[in-house]
């Protein structure tokens, strides 16, 4: 019996150093979030509520768990050379035309993979020729473009660096107006900046800003720079991409734009996937069903988006899809704005049938259509 409970210690304590060598050298190994499988290995929050409320210290903890992954990003291009710069003439009228100058930018990315994939916007890198990655802990990498969408102002990058720190990702789908988030970025290029605020608005569309709309308003201090940082929760969960401001001053006015960190995460990987994001088109000019359309064209339902043009041997005219028509459904999927009928058409897959609900004065049908492949900012139709 002596000998079995002195096994017993001697194992107990060896497995208990051995705990304490990893948790110091390698505490990466004992971290117990879910990963989540897929196209990019994520790290992804339990599902249920957003969370967001304080407790004793503020919002330190969101702070601290979120911050790390949060990256600087500069990008430089080099200045184009005017075509007739070697010419005499062009140099003695207009001089040695300095050519040394790069013009320069700065945004922000976050760590969303321990694989090393970086989201953030596609304005902060478009064009760039170099893209540096400045991570909280100084280090500095250049970063390798994977694919970017501009119809929902995205982009992915790739770094190859050694224990990255991973945000956590949370369930947009879950805020509610009220629900307090915070802001981290890197504003006029100051360095990191952590700023407080709430969820001013859900599902803000038509701004303008993207083709594919479906904004997180916030107030939480957002500013040239802050584009592509994150905007979190309470505990740190990554809610969403922030995108743009309103502002006639160029600084904050209380007015933010977040991508949904569930937009993002399809586009992530699409655009892995992919190299791009492949959504479906119909070929259809759509407008909101208003009191005078209806009239105009006859039709008594106040549901769904009235199309006024279709396109000429495109998907939808193969359909038998008319002027007047109203689109009720899309692949079972309800839509009464023309913001939703581009979502839900941009779902399809190219080639694929799928149902359209259409209301064609008084009769109700259902038709089907095979959609084409969307071609990126396509202006023709929807």
């Amino acid at each position: 019996m002596k000998r079995l409970w002195l096994l017993f210690a001697q194992t107990a304590t060896v497995l208990l150093a051995a705990y304490f060598v990893v948790a110091t050298l390698k505490p990466q190994w004992l971290d117990r979030r879910p990963t989540v499988a897929g196209i990019v290995p994520v790290i992804e929050a339990p599902s249920g509520g957003s969370g967001g409320g304080t407790r004793e210290g503020g919002f330190r903890a969101a702070a601290q768990a979120a911050a790390p992954a949060v990256v600087s990003i500069n990008t430089s291009k080099a200045r184009s050379r005017h075509p007739n710069s070697n010419d005499p003439w062009f140099r003695f009228f207009f001089g040695d035309q300095d050519e040394s100058q790069a013009q320069a930018g700065l945004g922000s990315g976050v760590i969303v993979s321990p694989a090393g994939y970086i989201l953030t916007n596609n304005h902060v890198i478009a064009e760039a020729d170099d893209i540096e990655v400045v991570l909280n802990d100084g280090r500095r990498t250049l970063a390798q473009v994977i694919g970017t969408d501009p119809e929902s102002d995205l982009a992915v990058l790739k770094v190859d660096l050694p224990e990255l720190p991973v945000i956590t990702l949370g369930d947009s789908n879950a805020l509610h107006v009220g629900d307090a988030v915070l802001a981290i970025g890197n504003p006029f290029g100051v360095g990191q900046t952590v700023t407080s605020g709430i969820v001013s608005a859900l599902g803000r569309t038509q701004l303008g800003i993207n083709t594919f709309e479906n904004f997180i308003q916030t107030d939480a201090a957002i500013n040239p720079g802050n584009s592509g940082g994150a905007l979190v929760d309470g505990n740190g969960h990554l809610m969403g991409i922030n995108t743009a401001i309103y502002s006639r001053s160029g600084g904050s006015m209380g007015i933010g734009f977040a991508i949904p960190s569930a937009t993002a995460r399809t586009v992530l990987d699409a655009i892995v996937r992919d190299g791009q994001v492949i959504r479906g088109w119909i070929g259809v000019e759509p407008q909101n069903l208003s009191p005078e359309l209806a009239q105009s064209f006859g039709i008594k339902s106040d549901e769904g988006v009235i199309i006024t043009g279709v396109l000429q041997n495109g998907p939808a005219a193969q359909a038998g899809i008319r002027p007047g028509d109203v689109i009720t459904a899309v692949n079972g999927v309800k839509v009464n704005t023309v913001p939703e009928l581009l979502g839900a058409v941009a779902a399809l897959t190219p080639g694929q049938a799928a149902p359209l609900d259409v209301t064609r004065r008084d009769t109700r049908q259902q038709v089907q259509i095979v959609p084409a492949q969307r071609q990126p900012l396509r202006r023709a139709g929807r």
